[in-house]
């Protein structure tokens, strides 16, 4: 990845907002073009111009040129499955502690935007190991990363997770999975102790099962159970109003901490010693 300017470069990508707020994250290429309804913009016009300027089409449409967030980036990669939305993968970043230099293990990967986004926080000596069973999801995720940048702090690996991760001692290790609730065992095993564990879930009913077997393997602690939800509101100080649709619940996510088994006895314990001094301050 290139150093970051506040000039638009060859190869990189930028956003390029348009007539009626459009978004649009483009790739710059030398001797191509970026075509709208609005007419076109060569991408040699875009190249070397600093962000925060406007750039035209050849029927004097404006377009500003921005460089584009990770928000934008997720937002925008090529997919054919849902992807993490950006408000569930900020929550994510801060709760499992993703920070420079971790080494973090992810499944399954999708199209990449849960990975594209977790490698740009563990620059620069940290690394993503992200594990996907599906061959054209591969395939989909390898070309969204690179495009990026993102593969040189990723390790991409094709793979039923029921044979468990090559990694040990990670320090973080998040599962977007049908059935996040079979992979435990496999999952407490790549963890260091007291790494951080994480999961998303679109039903209840899974989620129920996820805790379920948290609470009879042991192994685990300081869970918790959350749900995001982001309301946009219409950027208007006349007439201030909620945006008439939002997205709404995208999946429920689940946090927890690997710990010694003889810890999560301890755990237990101190709930039992808590309610049972509860129960005899109650008579």
């Amino acid at each position: 990845m290139t150093e970051t300017t506040n000039v638009a470069q060859a190869n990189e990508f930028v956003l390029l907002l348009g007539p009626e707020e459009r978004h649009y994250v483009v790739r710059l290429q030398p001797n191509q073009r970026f075509d709208t309804q609005y007419g076109f913009i060569l991408h040699n016009d875009i190249i070397g111009k600093p962000y925060g300027e406007v750039v035209q089409t050849q029927l004097k449409y404006a377009y500003l040129l921005l460089q584009p967030s990770t928000h934008d980036l997720v937002r925008y990669i090529k997919r054919n499955s849902q992807i993490i939305f950006p408000k569930d993968i900020g929550y994510i970043i801060v709760r499992m502690n993703i920070v420079p230099g971790a080494r973090v293990v992810e499944a399954g990967t999708g199209s990449g935007g849960l990975t594209l986004a977790l490698s740009r926080f563990v620059r620069p000596d940290g690394r993503i190991y992200t594990y996907e069973e599906r061959e054209d999801m591969i395939a989909i995720a390898r070309k969204n990363l690179e495009r990026a940048g993102a593969l040189e702090v990723v390790e991409m690996k094709q793979r039923d997770i029921r044979a468990g991760f090559d990694e040990r001692d990670a320090d973080a290790l998040f599962l977007d999975v049908r059935e996040p609730w079979l992979y435990l065992a496999q999952a407490h095993a790549a963890l260091k102790g007291g790494g951080f564990f994480g999961a998303l879930v679109p039903t209840a009913n899974q989620l129920s099962d996820l805790l379920q077997e948290l609470d009879q393997r042991g192994g685990w602690d300081d869970i918790e159970v959350t749900e995001i939800l982001a309301r946009h509101y219409k950027p208007n100080a006349e007439r201030l109003r909620p945006e008439d649709r939002m997205i709404a619940h995208t999946g429920y996510l689940l946090f927890a901490r690997a710990i010694a088994r003889t810890a999560g006895l301890a755990s237990a314990e101190r709930s039992a010693q808590i309610e049972s001094e509860e129960t005899d301050g109650a008579e």
